[in-house]
């Protein structure tokens, strides 16, 4: 699983900070450079409710193996792309098949990890996210400045069917498995856990500058003669190298709300001082305190909410978590691609600042609503 996840964003990473170059270079504009990514993430939030459950009907292993294969599809349809209408048009079925994957993959995992280790479990797999994250922004735009987009999408299409081989590979033991959605189960409505749809509000919050910053923190940092462009990218993955080892084992001993909400803090506090970050320097700490914070939310927050899903559902409460966090970063890329537009990175990475901020306050609130009073009964 460590291996499929480190091929899938090995792949994805080369493809996201490099695809609003090659949409500038087709003519444009930064607005239309975010769409990509916003497209993306809002196909993937709005069918990964669906796509979840559907992982726990038919099997999860068996999604990883079709989402594979499409996703590779799409990568070679990527390179033959000629203009931002079409770009835009395969990022948006694209998105379908990539909630599938994640939401599959991470039910999986979850049939894996002890209940009492749950945090440090999804911490330790996460850091295949980080090592692929840690260098594929810099690979992805190195290939694409020595030999063009269509060596670029070559090198993910690869990737993808990597990925797809290894899907194959993998064991989906029955006893792991999820059963079917009982027959009481049988409408759209009654496949989405609503509850988890409302607590991740915070997490759509948190994750809304995240948009901006796989957009355009490369961008930003060109305007500013910052080298590398990547440097945001590596920084931010090293932190989050060195801590996860540590705060997942930490969260499941003293409880996930205790290390969750000082994450969320930070991140408001990496927005601010990226906001202001015109040197090296404040870039790098702005993604230090971004690793220390975001770097180490997803874990404690999956397994947070997940004390309080049953098993067999696991693929749809999944479903919710990332529709909450694509919408985010779907938003955030758009939002700020259009403020950066008309008022420049520090106005954007501002106002990432004020809703990060605001994901604390959220979170205390919808998590004493609506899963507190489920824990009591």
């Amino acid at each position: 699983m460590c291996a499929f996840t480190f091929t899938v964003f090995l792949s994805l990473f080369q493809l996201l900070p490099t695809a609003p170059y090659r949409i500038l270079e087709l003519g444009g504009t930064k607005l239309t450079a975010g769409l990509f990514l916003g497209f993306l993430t809002y196909s993937s939030a709005l069918s990964a409710p669906l796509t979840g459950a559907l992982a726990d009907r038919i099997g999860r292993r068996h999604v990883l193996v079709v989402a594979s294969l499409a996703i590779a599809g799409f990568s070679f349809a990527y390179g033959l792309a000629r203009n931002t209408t079409v770009l835009l048009g395969l990022v948006l079925v694209h998105g379908i098949f990539w909630s599938g994957l994640l939401a599959a993959s991470a039910a999986l995992m979850m049939g894996l990890v002890p209940a009492s280790r749950r945090a440090e479990g999804i911490a330790y797999w996460g850091l295949a996210t980080v090592l692929a994250t840690a260098g594929a922004p810099a690979l992805g735009l190195w290939i694409f400045q020595r030999g063009g987009w269509t060596w670029l999408c070559a090198s993910i299409f690869i990737l993808n069917l990597v990925m797809a081989g290894i899907a194959y590979a993998l064991d989906e033991e029955p006893e792991r498995a999820s059963p079917p959605v009982p027959p009481a189960r049988r409408t759209l409505l009654d496949l989405i856990e609503w509850r988890i749809f409302v607590v991740t509000l915070s997490l759509f919050l948190c994750s809304f500058g995240y948009g901006g910053i796989t957009s355009f923190v490369a961008l930003y940092a060109e305007k500013n003669g910052i080298e590398p462009r990547g440097i945001y990218f590596t920084v931010f993955s090293l932190v989050v190298l060195v801590t996860r080892p540590f705060s997942g084992r930490f969260a499941d001993r003293i409880g996930y709300k205790r290390v969750l909400v000082p994450c969320l803090v930070l991140v408001a506090c990496a927005f601010a001082v990226l906001a202001v970050a015109t040197t090296r320097s404040r870039m790098v700490a702005s993604a230090a305190l971004f690793g220390l914070g975001f770097g180490n939310v997803y874990p404690v927050y999956v397994a947070h909410v997940m004390r309080h899903v049953p098993e067999s559902r696991r693929g749809a409460a999944f479903g919710g978590i990332l529709a909450a966090f694509d919408t985010g970063i779907g938003t955030g890329s758009i939002a700020l691609g259009w403020v950066i537009e008309r008022f420049g990175f520090q106005a954007a990475f501002g106002v990432a600042t004020v809703l990060a901020a605001l994901s604390v306050p959220v979170f205390l609130v919808t998590e004493r609503w609506v899963l507190m009073p489920r824990v009591r009964r």
